[in-house]
């Protein structure tokens, strides 16, 4: 194995002393000027388009992609990549229908919004939900799995690796808040990718018999033909287990239950709901800026798989032994990467942690600040102050995560664990405000008991039924929620003012298009049921997420432009909001095509 040379800790100090330096130097204020919670939590909402792409994705990819996914790469392959692509066709629409909605109301956070469209106590407990799952899954996986890199590829003691990069994070993102985290997001992107890249390059190159790209990625695909399919049947794939044995690797990526059913639902919660992503569009310097920056950031996303999930079916190829899938990208980084490069490969695993952590960090420190303490413990707080509260906070919640991070070690692939757990509160939170978006009759009542359901109910039906994949049961989950939410919607008559219509012509028409897209949902719910039996093996019944999803989409519609009543917190919307620019337009249409390409290619 190949030991961490002083040139790879040259490039890696130089990378960590450009972070700290530029996050601070951007974090400067004026003689006698101080930090107001915009400064702090939103960057003064200053952000032009890429940067607001860059820190997109450095918020979303962390060790947990380098490390986790590569890892899943290397037991599962390809299929995992159905995550990054699905998410890239998300954000189009998170660009065009949501922005647009959170930018005009000049909200700070996610459940500030809940607290205008229905009520504090909706706000309350998902903060309070977003506060447990940003520190006890999210920091904590993306701490474990940057120091388990440490850890493989230096020989760093996992405890030290983790309070590193605990105290990495602390120096600039909390005394600078959202702007140093943006701006430095731009560098950690530049080095991940470059960094990233060559990895690929190398360990693909390695498999060549010229030690070429092309003649590797060839004999790549010769050796691991399984390795490069999107859909997983059942019993085909068997991967560690984590406890010494193997499971079906369907449990985790279950057959067209990937493309059809719920991974949608988890991304559009994640891209579209969830405040340390989101916070990033809601600093744009305008809505034009945050919807082209939404939209590069889905261009970026369809190049993830190239630099985590590739790798670790190449280190498969190559023949590494390994204890635990998650150790296959620290294996090339030791074995195939060489000195000096190998230090810049590295310094892109720390640049895809740092960033994410020092984002979440930050979320969470604004969700408790602006949601919980001023909203609940000091209502007249002045700015000040809370930006002060908001950097108490990320550092307790910093110590907090390195304290839990260690206790992840068991774990044979991290990334699944992440998204089996943050998928417990996916389908309420999706519910709780695509309703609250779009359905002018859904109620705060409604929305409370949707967000009390959505875990337990998760937690019952792996009870039940602990043998189904956990993409299954979250949109069992989902079908269950959306019946709840119509129907207290409809029987709460609490809060009720007269409903608003554009028009006698438009008002038919919307009517007729709900019974459409209804009736058309429900046909193919009914041939599907043919289907379910002889298809079991490649979950085809996850397409009734999908038809749940319609049927929602028709009833809001129906309601929308034919109830005589409207809850008064209702929102009311034209559809002029949603007019996009034709370069975004056209940038969408490209992200479509490649990824029709891609699957075609990889089906």
């Amino acid at each position: 194995m190949k030991q961490f040379a002083t040139i790879d800790w040259i490039v890696f100090l130089g990378y960590a002393s450009i972070i700290v330096f530029t996050g601070l130097w951007v974090s400067r204020s004026k003689k006698g000027e101080q930090k107001t919670t915009s400064d702090y939590f939103l960057a003064g909402r200053s952000l032009p388009w890429w940067t607001i792409g860059a820190a997109l994705l450095a918020a979303n990819i962390s060790a947990e992609h380098f490390i986790a996914m590569s890892g899943s790469g290397y037991a599962v392959g390809l299929a995992i990549a159905a995550y990054e692509w699905i998410a890239a066709i998300v954000l189009i629409f998170v660009a065009k229908y949501f922005l647009p909605v959170f930018i005009q109301k000049g909200i700070y956070t996610m459940p500030q919004f809940l607290a205008q469209r229905y009520d504090k106590r909706v706000s309350t407990i998902m903060a309070v939900f977003w506060v447990l799952v940003y520190i006890f899954v999210n920091m904590t996986a993306v701490l474990y799995l940057g120091a388990l890199a440490m850890e493989k590829i230096i020989g760093v003691p996992m405890v030290y690796g983790i309070i590193g990069f605990s105290f990495f994070s602390a120096v600039y993102s909390l005394w600078g808040g959202m702007k140093a985290i943006a701006w430095t997001d731009v560098i950690n992107v530049t080095v991940l990718i470059f960094g990233g890249l060559l990895t690929t390059f190398l360990a693909v190159s390695a498999l060549g018999v010229d030690h070429g790209f092309f003649s590797g990625f060839i004999e790549l695909i010769h050796k691991a033909p399984h390795k490069f399919h999107m859909i997983i049947a059942k019993g085909t794939i068997f991967v560690p287990d984590g406890a010494g044995g193997k499971k079906d690797a369907f449990l985790d990526l279950p057959g067209l239950g990937v493309v059809l059913g719920s991974m949608w639902l988890t991304n559009f919660a994640f891209w579209g709901f969830n405040q340390f992503i989101i916070q990033r569009g809601l600093a744009g310097k305008s809505l034009k800026e945050a919807q082209y920056g939404v939209v590069f950031a889905g261009y970026l996303k369809l190049l993830i798989p190239l630099l985590v999930v590739v790798p670790g079916i190449a280190a498969f190829a190559l023949g590494a032994d390994l204890a635990k899938s998650d150790e296959a990208y620290p294996w090339l980084l030791s074995n195939i990467v060489p000195a000096g490069i190998k230090g810049l490969a590295f310094s892109a695993i720390a640049a895809a942690a740092v960033s994410a952590l020092s984002s979440i960090v930050n979320s969470v420190s604004t969700v408790f600040t602006m949601d919980i303490y001023k909203a609940h413990l000091r209502k007249g707080t002045e700015d000040k102050k809370l930006v002060i509260v908001g950097r108490v906070v990320a550092l307790i919640a910093l110590i907090i995560a390195t304290c839990v991070a260690p206790q992840l070690r068991t774990l044979d692939q991290a990334y699944q664990y992440i998204q089996e757990y943050t998928g417990y509160i996916y389908p309420g939170e999706f519910l709780i405000f695509f309703c609250g978006l779009f359905w002018r009759k859904s109620t705060a009542t409604a929305a409370v008991w949707i967000a009390l359901l959505t875990i337990p109910l998760g937690i019952l039906l792996k009870v039940i039924n602990p043998g189904l994949p956990f993409i299954l049961r979250i949109g069992y989950v989902f079908i269950i929620l959306t019946v709840v939410m119509i129907g207290l919607s409809l029987l709460d008559k609490s809060h009720q003012v007269e409903n608003q219509f554009a028009g006698d012509l438009a008002k038919r028409r919307t009517v007729k298009l709900g019974w459409r897209i209804i009736a058309i949902a429900a046909f193919v719910g009914l041939v599907a049921a043919f289907f379910v039996v002889p298809l079991r093996n490649l979950a085809i019944e996850a397409i009734y997420v999908l038809v749940t999803g319609f049927i929602l989409i028709g009833t809001i519609l129906i309601f929308n432009s034919s109830s005589q009543t409207m809850n008064e917190k209702g929102l009311i919307i034209e559809r002029s909001m949603f007019k996009t620019t034709d370069k975004f337009n056209i940038a969408a249409i490209g992200i479509c095509g490649i990824l029709a390409v891609l699957y075609a290619c990889f089906w």
